[in-house]
């Protein structure tokens, strides 16, 4: 049987008003993030089907504008329109983060050397030997001495030389003076000092911080999509989106015939 001061006790604890705010703030953070999530759905399926839809029609008007601008390049040898015929078509062309795709191999103007000569079997042009200077090996020696794992008595303290060891090692082959340096100010300073464990005010009130950061990001997240051309579409016609993208079809299908007819038209002159 408890008191009735245990019971005040209890029912004033300091944690008890966090906890009720965590739970609330975890309550609607969830309904927040659904109705993000819910938004983003809708979005992406509009700009499929946007895409399946009227995409062809502007690939079609690209390459119409492109080929315009050739026909009225040839018909004048006006260096301006050759310009933007030649621009006109290498849009067309252009393959963005070629870099990324490719990991290195090739970028906008095509293979790197390194990669051509081993797609056609010559010698690959072996790496420069790094030369660490003499305040390198400098930091190297000492670090090896103060640091060696056999200078260890125990396991985890034998374990963490090492570790550390093993990065010097790589930055000495790499010659890299200034990570050695930083290095020599880590051994310098000790071993990390374990962190003091948190109060359970202290996790809530990290928990509450991090919920707020949280919700923040999805305000982020969903203000880029209601700004973004797609959600807009969707706010000109969020009952009847299909109705929306056949009127768009029918405006990009007269502009297709338009630029067909200039184009027969320069094509005649010539």
């Amino acid at each position: 049987m408890t008191t009735p001061e245990a019971e005040q006790s209890k029912a004033s604890r300091p944690e008890e008003r966090l906890e009720k705010a965590v739970r609330a703030a975890e309550q609607a953070l969830i309904e927040y993030e659904i109705a993000v999530e819910t938004f983003r759905v809708e979005v992406e399926n509009f700009a499929r089907l946007h895409e399946q839809r009227l995409g062809p029609l502007y690939a079609r008007i690209e390459e119409l504008d492109a080929r315009v601008a050739e026909a009225r390049a040839a018909q004048t040898q006006d260096p301006e329109d050759i310009r933007r015929a030649e621009e006109a078509r290498a849009a067309l062309l252009q393959i963005p983060g070629v870099e990324e795709l490719m990991h290195g191999w090739m970028d906008s103007n095509g293979l790197f050397p390194e990669a051509a000569a081993m797609l056609t079997d010559q010698a690959v042009r072996p790496p420069e030997r790094v030369r660490p200077s003499e305040e390198a090996r400098k930091l190297y020696r000492e670090l090896a001495r103060k640091a060696h794992p056999d200078l260890a008595q125990e396991e985890n303290e034998r374990k963490r030389r090492e570790e550390f060891i093993t990065r010097v090692n790589a930055a000495y082959a790499r010659g890299d003076e200034k990570l050695l340096q930083e290095l020599a100010a880590e051994w310098a300073a000790g071993p990390v000092q374990p962190e003091r464990q948190p109060s359970p005010a202290d996790e809530l009130y990290a928990r509450l911080e991090w919920l707020s950061q949280r919700k923040e990001l999805l305000t982020l997240v969903a203000r880029e999509l209601e700004d973004g051309a797609i959600a807009g579409m969707l706010r000109l016609a969020p009952d009847d989106p299909d109705s929306l993208l056949a009127e768009i079809a029918e405006r990009l299908k007269s502009d297709i015939h338009q630029r067909e007819n200039d184009l027969a038209a320069l094509l005649t002159q010539e």
